[in-house]
């Protein structure tokens, strides 16, 4: 028996149910309560036959997170939970509706092994992988936050831990989020965003994966993203720029590259000239972020003149841009920083 129903692609729940003598009508009806209308009790699907709703209480479950802190800010468009999975690891998910569009932001991991500098997830270290069951778990969560008059739309792989680091899981949930019975959350409105695992986006382009591929580049020559990034040791700038070219001439889709301007360090002209000739022939779409202070890395994020330069730099070279507002600073929204914060309190003498 899995530790949530949520672990299940449809095929596999509607075998469970045949296995305890129940018709394949059942399973489409059990998916339907699990994400379409995010029911959390099985006492509360009624249209299930009571012997199926009995036989779930006794041997299956939901293992829906348990919520410590919800926090809003811009206006309400932005919303973070702290969430408790049921051995104690805490992580986060955002429900972001800016212009209207509703979008979920996942975490993979709770923690992350790979230590980016600016990044207060990497500063906390790792926990663990996620289950598929618990990444699903945090858009069905987003989702019976919403109610049902709103449907989730979009889905960012972009909260705490790295993805492609967690493939095997990672990828099972994008199949369940992604089935149309459900959440239906398919193809380019699903977004994975790694650090730069060569092996994971080369095999995402060789099993035609039809996620959209995000890329956190942050530098563009080997030793300063080295110095932000410590994954580039392992996987060094020209091959993971010769994995994004293999993924863009294998799947035909758009790259996007996010970039973390930080004052002094990764937000002038000439920077933007060096970026410009490193994705030079990739499909590539450039997100500008100015940097998200945190504790743990003593440096401010770019002026908003020095984002202005940088964006337009980028565009005189050809190259489409789009400045990337920091949602959520009031309510530490930035990854892995809810977490650090309410660590820090618990921690704090009374």
């Amino acid at each position: 028996m899995p530790s949530s129903l949520l672990d299940l692609p449809r095929s596999s729940l509607a075998r469970l149910l045949a296995d305890w003598g129940f018709s394949a009508a059942h399973g489409d009806r059990l998916w339907r309560y699990l994400y379409r209308e995010a029911k959390a009790d099985f006492a509360a699907m009624e249209e299930l036959p009571r012997r199926l709703r009995e036989r779930l209480l006794a041997s299956a479950n939901i293992d829906a997170p348990s919520v410590l802190r919800e926090t809003v800010a811009d206006g309400g468009l932005t919303t973070k939970h702290l969430l408790e999975l049921a051995d104690g690891q805490r992580i986060e998910t955002v429900l972001m509706r800016p212009s209207g569009r509703v979008t979920a932001c996942l975490s993979s991991q709770a923690g992350c092994p790979l230590g980016c500098v600016f990044c207060a997830t990497g500063q906390m270290g790792f926990g663990r992988n996620l289950s598929a069951g618990e990444i699903v778990a945090q858009a069905v969560h987003v989702q019976r936050r919403l109610g049902p008059a709103t449907r989730l739309r979009n889905v960012v792989l972009m909260g705490m831990g790295e993805p492609l680091l967690n493939y095997e899981s990672v990828l099972r949930a994008a199949d369940i989020l992604g089935d149309g019975g459900g959440l239906a959350i398919a193809g380019k409105r699903l977004t994975l965003s790694t650090v730069g695992v060569v092996p994971g986006i080369v095999r995402l382009a060789d099993e035609g994966r039809t996620c959209s591929l995000a890329v956190s580049l942050h530098a563009a020559t080997q030793e300063e993203r080295a110095a932000l990034v410590p994954a580039a040791a392992t996987w060094p700038l020209a091959d993971l720029m010769r994995a994004c070219r293999y993924y863009a001439a294998k799947l035909g889709r758009r790259i996007f590259f996010e970039w973390t301007l930080i004052a002094g360090r990764s937000d002038s002209p000439e920077q933007a000239l060096e970026l410009a000739r490193l994705v030079r022939g990739l499909p590539a779409h450039i997100n500008l972020i100015p940097l998200n202070p945190t504790a743990g890395y003593a440096a401010a994020p770019a002026d908003p003149e020095a984002v202005r330069r940088f964006q337009a730099a980028l565009r005189e070279q050809g190259l489409p841009c789009t400045i990337r507002r920091r949602r959520g600073i009031a309510i530490a929204a930035g990854c892995g920083q809810l977490v650090v914060a309410d660590a820090a309190s618990a921690l704090a003498p009374a």
